[in-house]
């Protein structure tokens, strides 16, 4: 395992520059590192990742020295643990609606005694090699080291989530969130319209709250660069030039 990037550029003071991805590519996670990316993220709420495939993208990556993080396809124990024992970093769990499901979630990603996550064999746990636990100081030093360098982040896309959101930010082990303009304008009777200037003022307030509870806001410790972005801008840029 690596020290989490992120966390260490945010300790420098400075936003960590994340390649999103939303398909396997381990080719783009090499090109990533050879341009100076800070860390890999993967949407697997909606690309099309399999364990495998985080399982190599994490092995390219933190040998390029990057962090990988990722969104699950849910935040259920089951997914999340497949994830972490692949050597992910950081988890962004989506719909995070109350306390409970937070404290849920947390639970989930952090290994005791702060949380509950499943100790595995895989690379998240070094693959659970005595000898290389022993650098750490042992099982116990290593899951205090991991836990400590594991982003939590939880994704406020609803109403209910903002109705939450206090109890959800006193949840111990929670770094911080993230928002989902399109669910939530969906979820305040207005779909389609992310960029309305109520979903605007209700994401102001949700990030302003959480930053008063010291609590992190996604936006404001990584800078994230995502492929279909890039490609859509770019690539539409490129064939409506005048030749």
């Amino acid at each position: 395992m690596i020290e989490n990037t992120i966390i260490k550029k945010n300790q420098q003071g400075k936003k960590a520059n994340v390649f999103g991805l939303n398909f396997p590519s381990l080719q783009l996670v090499e090109l990533a590192a050879h341009i100076g990316f800070d860390a890999i993220n993967c949407d697997a709420e909606h690309g099309n990742f399999t364990p495998e495939s985080i399982d190599d993208i994490c092995r390219v990556a933190n040998g390029y020295g990057l962090t990988v993080t990722a969104r699950v396809p849910d935040k259920s124990p089951y997914w999340i643990n497949l994830f972490l024992d692949r050597g992910i970093q950081g988890i962004t769990g989506p719909h995070v609606e109350n306390e409970k499901e937070a404290q849920d979630f947390v639970d989930s990603c952090l290994l005791p005694p702060n949380g509950k996550r499943s100790w595995g064999g895989g690379r998240g746990t070094e693959f659970n090699d005595d000898i290389k636990l022993s650098e750490y100081g042992g099982k116990l030093d290593f899951a205090k080291w991991t836990n400590k360098n594991m982003l939590v982040i939880a994704q406020i896309e609803s109403l209910s989530g903002w109705e939450n959101l206090e109890k959800i930010l006193n949840v111990e082990g929670l770094s911080g969130i993230t928002g989902g303009p399109n669910d939530l304008a969906a979820s305040i009777g207005i779909p389609g319209e992310p960029n309305h200037k109520k979903i605007k003022q209700l994401t102001k307030e949700i990030e302003n709250s959480t930053r008063k509870k010291n609590k992190l806001v996604a936006d404001d410790i990584i800078r994230t660069l995502n492929i279909q972005e890039l490609m859509i801008e770019n690539g539409r840029k490129f064939v409506n030039e005048d030749n």
